[in-house]
């Protein structure tokens, strides 16, 4: 039986692009072809609340378990939001309860060629407020932004944490604010005062999420109303996009795909954005697999 990693594999064309789409329909991929959104389709019918994608691991948090692999169950038993950390996969239940998936093989170092579904293990490594989302050893949540270190999470600072990015310099975002880690969370950029209509997104200027590309240099965040991107980390300024509606973004390449709670799938390269309607209802989150 394949490993826990090997479950992960995400398999490819050289030409394609494969996203991920996290909805209450299920998980959905979508083919971006350079900066067209192109076929797509659902992949696994369930109540998907997360997905999360480094190299290429994969998992998905739903109503009943936590998926890897070729949404093969876990045990896990339901989760509001999942990340992929060096740990393996990280799962945060509806309780807040926070825990980290090893396999009993991989844990003490014999023969992982020999481990099997049955011996996935849950590890509690800690509990947060209200946990809104994860990436790497990052949680964030009502209580602030909580650290995996050493076997147990860590309170890491700020209050009402929307997202994170653990990818290079750390990033989070508040209602209030977008904030780099330095010397403490220090304040980077204030949302513009502006609304959104999407019914997919809850009204008002706030942030809603936060994520950078794969050696943390390009980010983005984005509000009900606008998204914000950063060139690379010696950027002082975010440049504003009036795509309103987002709650997820990912970066694949030199493209950032982005997804709003109404169901639309955007792609943005070379200075200009394509969208297309997936027709979901309840899209959650976006992760792109593989090196980008």
């Amino acid at each position: 039986m394949p490993t826990i990693a090997e479950k992960r594999v995400f398999t490819k064309r050289d030409d394609v692009v494969r996203a991920l789409v996290a909805s209450s329909m299920g998980v959905v991929g979508v083919s971006l072809s350079g900066d067209i959104v192109g076929e797509f389709g659902i992949e696994h019918r369930c109540d998907a609340r997360d997905v999360a994608a480094r190299g290429d691991a994969v998992a998905v948090a739903t109503d009943e378990d936590v998926l890897v692999g070729d949404f093969e169950p876990t045990g896990h038993g339901p989760a509001v939001a999942v990340g992929v950390a060096d740990e393996g996969v990280i799962a945060a239940a509806p309780d807040g309860a926070v825990s980290v998936l090893a396999s009993d093989a991989d844990a003490d170092g014999s023969n992982a060629d020999n481990a099997d579904a049955d011996d996935d293990v849950w590890t509690a490594v800690g509990s947060v407020d209200d946990p809104r989302r994860l990436d790497g050893r990052l949680v964030a949540a009502a209580d602030g932004v909580h650290r995996l270190a050493d076997g147990s999470l860590e309170y890491a600072g700020l209050d009402d944490a929307r997202d994170v990015s653990d990818r290079g310099v750390p990033l989070a975002v508040t209602d209030e604010a977008l904030y780099t880690l330095g010397n403490g969370w220090m304040r980077d950029l204030d949302p513009a005062d502006d609304e959104t209509t999407d019914p997919g997104v809850q009204a008002g200027p706030g942030f809603r999420c936060v994520a950078a590309d794969g050696g943390g240099e390009r980010a983005v965040a984005a509000t009900g109303a606008a998204l914000y991107e950063r060139a690379d980390a010696t950027a002082t300024d975010w440049v504003r996009h009036d795509e309103s509606g987002v709650v997820d973004a990912a970066f694949a390449g030199r493209h950032l795909v982005a997804v709003t709670g109404g169901g639309e799938a955007r792609v943005y390269a070379d200075g200009g954005w394509r969208g297309r309607t997936l027709g979901l209802p309840e899209v959650r989150a976006v992760a792109v697999p593989g090196d980008h």
